[in-house]
Order: C-alpha cells, then structure tokens, then sequence
C-alpha cells in the first residue's frame, strides 16, 4: 500500500458491511483514520466496525442506512458530523448488480439498480458536500466500474448506473472545485474472489451460459491484458492515492484499474 499521510483523517465508507468496503475501511483504520461503517445491514457494519476497532484501535462507527432513502442518508451525516467533528473522506462504494437481458427486464429491478448505483451517489456526495463545503476540504470517491466506461452484455442497468456515476462525479467536481474539494471516480475490474461474484454473478453467468462456474472464470480472466482479476488492494492503493495530499491536482476523474482490459 502507497504510505501516504492520512492519520487521523475521518472517513465514511458506504456498503462497508462485507467485501470491497470492509476492505476499504480496515485500510483506512490501519492508517489511524476514524471510520464510519455504513451498510444496509446493520448487522454487518457492526460487526465489521467492532472487528476493526479491536484490530487497529481506532474509532469506527457502525451506521445502518439504505443510501437510496433521503431520509436515513441525512440522518447519517448529521450523526457523523456530531460524533467526528468533520468529514475528510467518502467513499461512495455502495452499490449493486442484477443481470438481465434487455427484453427481460423488468423496470423494478431496473430502477432498483439506478436507485442505488446512482441516486445512493448523489444523496451521498450532496450531503456530504455539505459538510465539507464548511470546511473547504475533502474528498469524495466514487467506486464505479469499467461497466461505466463501456456498454456491458446483459446489464444495461448496471451500465447505466455507472456511466450515470462519471457524469455525476464530472459535474459534481465543477460544482466543488471552488471549496477545495475533490471529487474522482475509481473504474475497477471485476473482482472474481468478492463475496458478489462468489455468491452470485458465477451462478448467475454460468446458469445464462450453460457453462461451469470455473469456465466463466476462465473466460473472464482471458479477457485481461494482464492475465488475472482485479484484487481489492489494486484499487485500495488508487483510492489512497486519490485521497492523498499527493493528488491534490486531481479531480473529475474516472481512473481505471482494470488491468488493461479498459483503457478510454
């Protein structure tokens, strides 16, 4: 992991219950940050919060919120602004994938995937904009995906979602740029060991395809210039860089991590 200087920063990291997010806040509590663990499931972010307090004695506060609901999503940031004082980082990770082909898509889960992917960003990075606008400071992370940067094969949801993301992320830097706040988005490859993948998308593609779980993953790594999938430490090591003084010259970005599989 690049060492920069974050101890002591505060940072909010949505869908931070399992996966991709869990990793992102251990990071940042490994790196003396105060956390907040935000997830659907308050179940999980508090599990994840007490593993990580106990690992690496830093604060981290469990923050169950459905980031499509105006409500809860207000609620949060006055929470974290009372408990933290401030808010220096977040990270917009929540997300989720159905995969459907066009003609068989219904608009509910259609919509449920917008609902979350991109109006979740939103609700997220306004109010967080809010707080950091008093500031003048911060930095909003998207994560997004290479589906935002290319159509995607039976998911026109998620792609929307995520192109959706980049114009957002764009816009929002222009709004912000004023206040010294940054606003980028991180475009990953797929993540062939998460929780997501493992649990759902190789049942899901092998089932469509009529192929084995081990051939889908045959095919998606034949896919990757470099030959294997994205790990979460490839984008942590993105995410601490854009969140770093280093990059304190870059915003409205969309930065792939994807192994060479996209390259626009």
């Amino acid at each position: 992991m690049p060492q920069l200087s974050l101890k002591d920063k505060t940072v909010l990291v949505t869908g931070a219950g399992q996966g991709f997010g869990e990793a992102v806040a251990a990071y940042f509590s490994k790196e003396g940050c105060l956390v907040a663990i935000a997830d659907i499931s308050g179940e999980n972010a508090k599990k994840v919060a007490g593993e990580i307090e106990e690992k690496y004695k830093n604060k981290a506060l469990a923050i169950e919120v459905d980031v499509t609901q105006e409500a809860q999503v207000i609620n949060m940031f006055e929470g974290i602004e009372k408990e933290f004082k401030n808010l220096d980082i977040l990270v917009s990770n929540a997300g989720i994938l159905i995969a459907k082909e066009i003609t068989e898509f219904p608009l509910k889960e259609w919509k449920k995937v917008i609902d979350v992917n991109l109006i979740g960003y939103f609700l997220c990075a306004r109010e967080a904009a809010k707080i950091m606008k008093k500031q003048k400071k911060g930095v909003i992370i998207q994560i997004n995906s290479k589906s935002g940067k290319k159509g995607s094969f039976k998911n026109s949801a998620y792609a929307a979602s995520k192109f959706g993301g980049i114009g957002l992320t764009q816009s929002i830097a222009l709004d912000l740029a004023p206040y010294g706040i940054r606003v980028n988005a991180v475009c990953p490859g797929n993540f062939l060991d998460s929780p997501l993948w493992k649990n759902s998308l190789f049942d899901q593609y092998s089932k469509k395809w009529g192929i084995s779980k081990e051939e889908v993953r045959k095919k998606y790594i034949e896919q990757v210039p470099l030959g294997r999938g994205c790990t979460y430490d490839d984008v942590i090591n993105m995410v601490a860089f854009l969140v770093s003084d280093e990059a304190s010259y870059i915003t409205g970005q969309a930065i792939n991590v994807t192994g060479g599989q996209e390259m626009r």
